[in-house]
């Protein structure tokens, strides 16, 4: 039985489709029927009107920037309309967000694991041919290239807190345009911000309830995204 907050995700092939609500229509309707019976809310609804071919999905985009501010689940009609698309699937693997499909709920964001793991498996394959070789080669005498550090080393601290920075800089440019709402409503101190966030069921990062220090860290990162935007 769902549970949560969802966001929804359609697409139709072409304009007339999405006027007329050919397929659309059916889409919401499986939507609807899935969610039925739950205890859940359907906080927004996102319609792309873009062929199957096309990688840019600007509506997906902002369907998992909606999710990741509510904390909510991207839910669809029909997996196998999404499923096989690279755009769809990259960007589900980058967005960190959880989804369910109507017509296969059982498939959720583990399934595009599975789908990425048999990617890693090819690469790790690639990569034992690789030092296979590399072994050859030494044991021919060959030199090879110079030291590139090894894992555990400070390269990996520094790429986790580039990961970890990536994170919150992609949150800060979700949250832009809401926090940039809320102060043009009159609401300017950290904590009537952090109240209005709170309103309108965006938790933080963690989940939580936001704190004053929270609101002003969030307010610096996106001065310092919009900063680097802007300079590039």
């Amino acid at each position: 039985m769902p549970t949560g907050t969802f966001i929804s995700y359609y697409r139709v092939s072409t304009a007339r489709q999405g006027r007329s609500g050919l397929g659309l229509d059916a889409q919401k309707h499986a939507v609807h029927e899935y969610l039925n019976g739950g205890s859940w809310v359907l906080a927004q609804e996102f319609v792309e009107i873009e062929s199957g071919k096309r990688s840019d999905r600007p509506q997906l985009a902002a369907a998992l920037a909606a999710c990741r501010l509510h904390k909510a689940t991207l839910v669809i009609a029909k997996l196998d309309r999404l499923a096989r698309n690279v755009a769809f699937v990259s960007a589900l693997m980058e967005a960190g967000v959880d989804f369910v499909a109507c017509d296969l709920p059982t498939a959720n964001r583990l399934t595009i694991h599975i789908l990425a793991a048999v990617a890693e498996h090819e690469a790790l394959a690639i990569s034992e041919r690789t030092k296979a070789a590399l072994s050859a080669a030494r044991a021919r005498g060959t030199v090879l290239g110079g030291y590139r550090g090894r894992p555990g080393t400070s390269a990996d601290c520094e790429r986790a807190r580039a990961t970890q920075k990536a994170f919150a800089d992609q949150r800060a440019r979700d949250l832009a345009a809401t926090v940039q709402t809320i102060q043009s409503e009159g609401h300017l101190s950290l904590r009537s911000i952090g109240r209005q966030l709170a309103l309108r069921g965006i938790p933080t990062s963690r989940g939580g309830a936001w704190s004053s220090s929270q609101v002003r860290n969030m307010l610096a990162r996106i001065v310092s995204v919009q900063n680097r935007g802007a300079a590039q």
